[in-house]
């Protein structure tokens, strides 16, 4: 299936399924919270969601030159920014948009490049997994998904310590249709990967990482105060968001789509926020944090010059 038909079933699919949700929540009683949101914090949640953009972009922009692309910044924020629009392809495969960029503008070979993209995979999850340590102890669940990823992340870190193992993970999952086309790009980057997990560029990174993960909190925190919630405290808000936002990594569904917003409502149901409050609450969060993005990234990609995009089965390094 060509990539623009599956953006199509991949929004159409969405659109249903937000669609689903709210004639299951009652329209008129989601209509009816929405009208009690206050506007005045728009424009400061705005600001927090594009200053966590600016994070990002700065330790994308530093991975680039750790391993030794120097591109215009520019060009760079555009590219970044671009690959926000294929967020929601399924897989995570959508970020590799910018790798396929730096190769469409730069001839940069995506064997390069690749291993940047899956490198702010990790670093998200570090992000994610650090700041969940503030105010853990406030959400139990939180703590076995924690412990899940907290193992996963030495598995990878054991991994990459290694030359040997890491070779023979690689082909061992090779040979397996799910994860081959994951993987495959990885064969030749081992340097690239281990260089960009130790010394300054870890501990940047990964700062960087945990300042983004305040920023979210914060703004879903905000969003709370806005529908005049003030029953949670931020150190509450933290776990119970970023345990949503791994639950959605593990879906492997676009953005987590569903399993985010699902998991968000019940984890908010259980802390005493009435089911319909606490879906129109989700819905506004994710139109911020999410769609924003993805809309951003859509001007972007149209103003860097677009890109032709090639089929999957397209092998070109």
């Amino acid at each position: 299936m060509k990539l623009s038909n599956k953006i199509i079933v991949v929004v159409i699919s969405i659109i249903g399924l937000y669609a689903g949700f709210l004639i299951i929540s009652d329209l008129a009683t989601i209509s009816d919270k929405i009208s009690n949101f206050d506007t005045n914090f728009i424009p400061l949640i705005f600001l927090l969601v594009t200053s966590g953009w600016l994070v990002l972009f700065f330790r994308w922009h530093l991975l680039l030159r750790n391993s030794k692309i120097f591109i215009p910044v520019k060009d760079s924020f555009l590219i970044y920014t671009s690959g926000f629009s294929l967020t929601i392809i399924p897989g995570k495969v959508g970020e590799l948009l910018k790798s396929q960029l730096l190769k469409s503008k730069f001839n940069i070979p995506r064997t390069k490049t690749v291993p940047i993209v899956l490198l702010e995979q990790l670093y998200t999850v570090i992000g994610i997994i650090a700041i969940s340590m503030f105010g853990i102890w406030y959400f139990e669940l939180g703590v076995y998904v924690f412990i899940f990823f907290t193992i996963a992340l030495i598995v990878v870190f054991t991994l990459i310590s290694s030359r040997k193992l890491f070779d023979k993970t690689i082909k061992f999952l090779g040979k397996r249709k799910f994860t081959s086309k994951f993987v495959t790009p990885l064969s030749s980057s081992y340097d690239s990967i281990k260089d960009g997990t130790r010394g300054k560029i870890l501990l940047s990174s990964s700062g960087l990482s945990v300042i983004f993960w305040f920023i979210e909190a914060a703004t879903v925190y905000l969003i709370l105060l806005a529908f005049g919630i003030n029953g949670i405290e931020f150190l509450q808000v933290i776990p119970t968001y970023t345990t949503s936002i791994l639950l959605g990594i593990l879906s492997f569904l676009p953005m987590g789509v569903g399993v985010v917003e699902g998991s968000l409502v019940g984890f908010f149901s259980l802390q005493g926020i009435e089911t319909s409050l606490a879906f129109t609450v989700v819905i506004i969060i994710r139109l911020f944090t999410r769609w924003y993005p993805v809309s951003f990234g859509f001007i972007m990609l149209k103003m860097s010059g677009g890109l032709k995009l090639k089929d999957s089965n397209d092998q070109e390094p």
